[in-house]
């Protein structure tokens, strides 16, 4: 136990460990090759270019797009006006949903109010701090796992499978929780088992997000837009993001105060609705080019119908699109 006004000072100090890894690693972050291609350094960003995909492998073609893409992006004046084309619909409607879903997941829930969820649920305040350490603990060691698999088995997967997997202990707690509270809350201990239980089910839950939703909520949206609309479009992730999270943080007391345990029953099922939204409007981007992404809208059963085609259906290059 730690005494006195220690805790806080630690628990606050301790952020700084991962901002200085993050300040010490992006010394070892080298540029795109879109980027370089953007600065002239044609060379140098042919190598980028060989070195992500393999030196065994002829990347010609796909440099050469990356070039069109690039001229095309300089007569680009306006991307939000371009933005609002028939066109860029499914790259907006994700940008706006992915990240909006996201923290509809209740992640944000578990990870700012474990130690005073875990209090509310029959835990001492001792044990609500460990708990919460744990849930962190799983949430890191749980993206490696992302990490491993997302060119592996695809984002689509991933975010499916951890979609069923969040859905189901989401749900695990909030029966376990409504069958020992009930609607009233009057129940206050658990027991030393019931609440192993409990902390297990919102330690799968996390696992389940931080492999799947967490990362790929971010990834995805990345890989979506074209050249000519990409920072309008990241900028909208960004913002839905942060503005969810604001919303669901302020109204997440209020709403545990009058729905109790229903809360936790309203994430399953949003967590229900983003994965079926995934399953029927998500296409698969891994090992993709963003600059064959075209390709995959008009082959998708349901944003076929806003992507501009030629007669023949062939692909639209990057300069002909604006």
């Amino acid at each position: 136990m730690i005494e006195g006004n220690w805790g806080w000072r630690l628990s606050l100090g301790g952020a700084a460990v991962p901002a200085v890894l993050m300040v010490l690693s992006s010394l070892w972050v080298s540029e795109t090759p879109n980027f370089l291609i953007g600065r002239g350094n044609y060379s140098m960003a042919k190598r980028k270019l060989q070195r992500i995909r393999g030196v065994d492998i002829d990347v010609q073609a796909e440099f050469d797009d990356l070039v069109a893409a690039s001229e095309a992006l300089n007569h680009v004046k306006h991307p939000w006006s371009n933005l609002k084309m028939r066109k860029h619909r499914p790259q907006l409607v994700l940008a706006i949903l992915i990240p909006f879903f996201q923290q509809l997941t209740g992640i944000n829930v578990v990870m700012f109010y474990a130690p005073e969820l875990f209090k509310t649920i029959g835990f001492g305040s001792n044990a609500s701090l460990v708990s919460s350490a744990i849930t962190g603990g799983v949430n890191v060691a749980a993206t490696f796992l992302s990490i491993y698999g997302t060119d592996r088995w695809g984002r689509k997967k991933l975010f499916i499978g951890g979609g069923i997997v969040m859905l189901v202990f989401q749900s695990a707690v909030a029966a376990l929780i409504g069958t020992k509270f009930g609607f009233s809350g009057d129940a206050t201990d658990l027991g030393k088992s019931y609440s192993g239980v409990v902390v297990s089910c919102i330690c799968l839950f996390v696992a389940a997000f931080a492999c799947s939703w967490g990362p790929l909520g971010w990834l995805v949206p990345s890989e979506i837009f074209p050249l000519e609309i990409r920072s309008a479009g990241q900028s909208i992730v960004v913002a839905v993001n942060m503005l969810s999270t604001f919303v669901i943080a302020q109204g997440f007391l209020v709403a545990l105060c009058f729905a109790k345990y229903l809360l936790f029953v309203a994430f399953a099922v949003c967590v229900l609705v983003m994965t079926l939204f995934v399953i029927f409007f998500v296409p698969e981007t891994m090992n993709i080019p963003i600059e064959e992404m075209s390709r995959v809208w008009r082959t998708h059963w349901y944003w076929k119908r806003y992507v501009d085609e030629d007669d023949n259906g062939a692909r639209i290059s990057p300069i002909e699109m604006i």
